[in-house]
């Protein structure tokens, strides 16, 4: 087996060359209920005018503009009271200058009227209406097509869908949407201490963490997690597992065994079985990270450290995911904020510290070994140290990468 270990590849190279190898997802219907944070595969349109005849958006009265030029609360301009205006009423009504309707939110606009005054400022006397503010043409009307127009573009192809726009795409018709089809990520935990989260480990053993935390990140970007199982250092495993996920799966991640020690089985079966791409990157944690191919499917092996997991997720994998789904990356929060202490880095690696956010707009870095959950847990995000420097001072503004 020839490695490429020390080879080691800038953390944008790496990030670059994933994406590469990224399968475009395929098109799928869903039902609108179903299609909650899915990504359109193709463009909307509105079948209709939305709205699909100017109506108020106040209640009060229909009126022409022109009519209460002069009004106020002293000297209001009195309009005769032609009728009153009902929600879905099929009949448009016609107005008369002089002339004024009462109308509801939402209620369709009588040919002629071109602003609707507000209720509050108008008194009804008998069959006339006192109009004490003037109102402009236009005022509290919303016209035809104003919200959508027949045939525009209401979303476009790669819009992540939110609650509201669900809402938007009732009323122009989807009652099934065009999305991606989720990434299928199937997930490998190596390491022959591994034992399953519902077994109390003993004295050299550790529950599954990677596998929990893959798959919920996995959720977290928009694809759909499949457990593969846990390799104890079995090489002929680990060849059964990878050849039969790559035939269900879109994307494979392995946890452990990624590194350059003789027993660390990931790296062995990738160069054998597929192609491997890179084998470590400049970044700390997750140097060992291994970008490979078998078949056509993008297997990435990660370093077995839980810290080292997640860095490698959030810095490498979820832009892997975002290629594969067809979105622009919008999920990631990012903050300014102020250090609270130096931090010193090992020039020539790109490093990622963990940041806590205290008081306000200041980042406490959380310094732990990669083995550690607890700066995970305790952490809000991260702060990149860029390759070339050798640390950051206190005081200096930075940007905190939000989980």
């Amino acid at each position: 087996m020839k490695s490429s270990f020390l080879s080691l590849i800038r953390v944008d190279e790496a990030v670059d060359l994933a994406k590469s190898i990224a399968p475009a997802m395929p098109p799928e219907r869903v039902l609108l209920d179903d299609a909650l944070g899915r990504v359109l595969s193709e463009d909307v349109r509105s079948d209709i005018d939305i709205p699909g005849f100017d109506r108020s958006w106040k209640d009060g009265y229909a009126v022409f503009a022109a009519d209460t030029t002069n009004a106020t609360d002293s000297i209001p301009s009195m309009l005769k009271l032609k009728g009153r205006i009902d929600m879905g009423a099929g009949e448009k009504m016609s107005l008369s200058r002089g002339e004024c309707f009462n109308i509801p939110t939402g209620g369709q606009m009588p040919d002629g009227a071109d602003a609707v005054v507000m209720v509050e400022y108008t008194d009804e006397v008998g069959g006339d209406v006192l109009v004490k503010r003037p109102v402009a043409v236009g005022e509290n009307v919303v016209k035809k097509g104003e919200d959508f127009p027949e045939g525009g573009v209401v979303f476009g192809r790669g819009e992540v869908l939110s609650a509201s726009d669900l809402g938007a795409l009732a009323a122009i018709g989807y009652y099934e949407v065009p999305v991606m089809k989720k990434p299928v990520v199937g997930i490998i935990s190596t390491g022959i201490e591994i034992v399953p989260v519902d077994k109390k480990p003993k004295v050299g053993e550790v529950r599954d963490v990677n596998s929990y935390l893959c798959s919920a990140f996995v959720r977290k970007q928009g694809g759909i997690p499949l457990h593969l199982g846990i390799v104890r250092d079995n090489e002929e495993e680990m060849i059964s597992l990878i050849r039969s996920g790559v035939d269900k799966c879109d994307l494979i991640l392995i946890s452990g065994g990624s590194s350059k020690d003789i027993r660390d089985i990931t790296a062995r079966v990738l160069y054998t079985e597929g192609e491997v791409l890179a084998h470590g990157v400049m970044l700390a944690p997750g140097k060992p990270t291994i970008i490979a191919k078998v078949k056509d499917t993008p297997v990435i092996g990660i370093p077995g450290h839980p810290a080292a997991t997640y860095m490698v997720l959030s810095v490498i994998v979820r832009h892997l995911l975002v290629a594969m789904a067809g979105f622009s990356d919008t999920m990631k929060s990012v903050r300014k904020a102020r250090l609270v202490t130096n931090i010193s880095s090992e020039k020539g690696r790109e490093e990622y510290v963990r940041i806590k956010l205290v008081a306000e707009n200041e980042a406490m870095p959380l310094f732990g070994k990669s083995g550690l959950l607890n700066t995970i847990v305790e952490s809000d995000g991260v702060i990149k140290i860029p390759a070339g420097r050798e640390g950051l001072e206190a005081g200096e503004e930075v940007e905190v990468f939000l989980w």
